[in-house]
This record gives C-alpha cells, sequence and structure tokens, in this order.
C-alpha cells in the first residue's frame, strides 16, 4: 500500500523535525551559550520549516490520510489513480537527497531560502537544489 509508505516517510520526517526543533530550544535555554554556530542556526532553523512541511505533514495529510487511513475507514478501495501514486510516493526519497545537497550549497537565511536579490548572480547551488526539492516534495503529494 503507497498509503502507508506516506505514513512512513511522514514518521520519519516528523520525528527528524522534532530533533531540529529541540535543537533549536535547547539554543534558546541560555542566551550566552549557543550550542550552534549562527549560519549552522540559519541552517536548522530553515530545515525544520522544509523538513516538517514537505517531509511531515505533506506526505500524512494528503497521501497518508487520504490514500490509507480514510478509504480504510470507509471500507472503499484505496488508490483512485494508483499508477499516480505509486510515482509520486518515490519522489520523496530524492527529494530529500536534493534537500541534503541544499543544506551543503549554502541554503538558507533564517525563514527563507531565497537568493539574496541585491543582484542577479548569486554564489551556491544549494538555493537551486533546495528549490527542486521542494518540487519534487510538492508532486509526490499528488
Amino acid at each position: 500500500r503507497v498509503g502507508l509508505i506516506y505514513m512512513l516517510i511522514g514518521l520519519w520526517g516528523g520525528f527528524f523535525g522534532l530533533f531540529l526543533s529541540i535543537l533549536v530550544r535547547l539554543n534558546y535555554l541560555d542566551p550566552y551559550f549557543n550550542l550552534v554556530s549562527p549560519e549552522v542556526y540559519n541552517y536548522v532553523v530553515t530545515g525544520h520549516g522544509v523538513i516538517m512541511i514537505f517531509f511531515f505533514l505533506m506526505p500524512v495529510l494528503i497521501g497518508g490520510f487520504g490514500n490509507y487511513l480514510l478509504p480504510l475507514l470507509l471500507g472503499i478501495p484505496d488508490l483512485n489513480l494508483p499508477r499516480l501514486n505509486a510515482l509520486s510516493a518515490w519522489l520523496l526519497l530524492p527529494a530529500c537527497v536534493c534537500l541534503s545537497f541544499g543544506l551543503m550549497g549554502g541554503m538558507g537565511v533564517g525563514w527563507t531560502f531565497y537568493p539574496p536579490l541585491s543582484s542577479l548572480d548569486y554564489s551556491g547551488w544549494g538555493v537551486d537544489f533546495l528549490m527542486f526539492s521542494l518540487h519534487l516534495a510538492g508532486v509526490s503529494s499528488l
């Protein structure tokens, strides 16, 4: 069942997002002690938002609930579009890989991951990988 795959990926995303949330909260415990550098903190905050939305909420609510739990509760066959769902569930794995490349390439400044708009050229390919990751994760929730 593809809905179960969505639920498992959502469970992984939830635990990883919880870890990032705990890391952010640990950084706030003492105002004079920083657990991580400010640059890494920006990556953590941005990664937390992306992971929780695209790898926890969307797979669980759209893929898992809509394709697995709701048909199970109503006693109806699941997967109205089986080929599309089977393909789109597996797009979450390459989206995670692209997200990790984005982290290495310098994406994220706080809550945003867009390049600086002061010039046409920006350094680093991390933003491109992050945008592609978000598009893959969005398509996977169809």
